[in-house]
């Protein structure tokens, strides 16, 4: 029997923070956006690189991230990656042109692509010796993500309007040297023998960067002009690459015979599906608050502060009891039809649209799908893996959710680009390309529900599934 760390609830807090942190990085930028956009002269449609960049080195690299800290020791990747983190900031902060704002965002990304894998390991390490404790920790840990990515809306606003938008980047300098500070509390765990599938991560990194590069790129290029149709292809080849390495090396980075685990590719499919809508969401709510409302930066973030209360109440006191009362599939499947609704809602809004009426309920609404929905995937993926799988799994989940991000942020800018969105300063014009935005993700959400339901396997029953999410997440 493993020896019960006294500090396990400190050490979790210091690993909740640290997913908090990594997640708020996706969507700190959101606020800021329009005034980087001014200094550093990045285009309506290149915008989303300050996105992308991040999460495509953060979702491409997550797997070998996870191999590392296997490898190496989790509290050794874990510190390394913040030390990374805090060097893609600097160079973020400190960027004077658009290029090297992109290049910051991208080594930013590396690190969280180390930090993330090496916390699960960490948590699970942890927590491991109590099944009821582990649960409890894993609802902490797994509200930490939507709660950093909605609230970073806020304080991007805040460093904005009061500060100047470097400081959405500088503020991981201190709190990543605080971090490192902090790692004292985790547990040491023991490295493991083994190689690093190095072309494995090559190929699936390059194949996902070319796919958003090409679906970015297709509305100035023309998607069916050659170089749109071969970059596609090259991004194609580069995945099906991957997989084919995954079957011949003798220690891939993503074992083929993970996806038979009960639920793991349904559960996948949803947090993909998920992150296509949510992810634009609030990319687009964002714009259309700034550029078509008029609010400034921190009006702009405040006004989402309300989900970001909805996000953390719900997940963390409510959706953890009714994943025990009625299972994964029904959570996942109504989160993502009740995240359509309000997405469907926020389609409506106007050039003259107002805030209360407009975008305050169906953003309520959207955030309620939202916490009804992640953590039940989150665990209907990892809660058939044995022991020695789970840090895998929990990387293929989490890659899944970045990977289906990044996706749909790029084709539905270029959906709303050609809409009008790209006509600054035409309000009519950008509304018209923020509703299309919000429509094709209403009906992303919409498919992902369809999907679980046709493809997750239900609990064997409603009693027996309460008794095992009880016993799974503590309550």
């Amino acid at each position: 029997m493993s020896t019960i760390n006294p500090r396990r609830w400190w050490a979790l807090a210091v690993l909740a923070t640290a997913q908090f942190m990594v997640i708020m990085d996706t969507s700190i930028i959101g606020v800021a956006l329009p005034e980087m956009q001014k200094d550093l002269g990045f285009s309506q449609g290149d915008l989303q690189w300050v996105f992308n960049a991040y999460v495509i080195a953060f979702g491409g690299l997550l797997l070998l991230g996870g191999r590392l800290s296997d490898l190496l020791g989790a509290r050794r990747v874990f510190s390394a990656g913040w030390v990374v983190l805090i060097g893609g900031s600097v160079i973020a902060a400190a960027a004077q042109t658009a290029w090297v704002e992109v290049a910051g965002r991208a080594v930013q990304g590396v690190g969280g692509a180390l930090i993330a894998p090496a916390s699960m390991t960490l948590l699970m390490t942890l927590f491991a010796h109590n099944p009821k404790e582990l649960g409890k920790a894993m609802a902490l840990y797994g509200a930490a993500a939507p709660a950093g990515g909605t609230a970073g809306v806020f304080l991007g606003g805040v460093f904005t309007e009061w500060l100047s938008w470097p400081w959405v980047f500088a503020i991981y300098i201190p709190i990543g040297l605080a971090t490192l500070a902090a790692t004292k509390l985790l547990p040491t765990v023991a490295p493991s023998r083994g190689a690093v599938d190095v072309l494995g991560a090559a190929a699936v990194t390059a194949g996902l960067a070319l796919a958003v590069y090409a679906v970015v790129r297709a509305p100035e290029t023309g998607w069916s002009s050659t170089q749109t149709v071969l970059e596609l292809l090259g991004a194609a080849a580069l995945l099906a690459a991957f997989f084919v390495i995954q079957r011949t090396v003798r220690e891939p980075l993503m074992p083929l015979s993970i996806w038979r685990v009960p639920r793991l590719g349904s559960a996948n499919l949803a947090m993909a599906l998920l992150g296509a809508a949510w992810i634009p969401m609030w990319y687009f709510l964002n714009l259309y608050l700034q550029q078509v409302l008029g609010y400034g930066a921190f009006a702009s973030g405040a006004a989402l502060l309300p989900m970001t209360v909805l996000l953390m109440v719900f997940m963390t006191a409510i959706t953890a009891r009714l994943l025990a009362r009625f299972g994964a599939r029904p959570l996942i499947a109504g989160g993502l039809f009740v995240l359509a609704l309000g997405l469907l809602w926020l389609s409506a809004v106007e050039p003259t649209g107002s805030f209360v009426i407009d975008v305050l309920p169906a953003s309520l609404v959207a955030a309620l799908g939202m916490s009804l929905a992640y953590i039940p995937a989150m665990m209907a993926a990892l809660s058939g893996a044995p022991a020695e799988q789970a840090g895998l799994a929990s990387g293929i989940v989490n890659t899944t959710y970045q990977v289906g991000s990044a996706l749909g942020l790029a084709t539905l800018t270029a959906l709303a680009t050609s809409q009008g969105a790209g006509r600054l300063g035409d309000l009519p014009a950008l509304t018209d390309g923020f509703g299309a935005a919000f429509t094709a993700a209403a009906a992303i959400a919409a498919v992902g529900g369809v999907l679980t339901l046709v493809t997750m396997r239900p609990e064997r029953s409603t009693a027996a599934s309460a008794e095992t999410s009880g016993q799974k997440i503590g309550v």
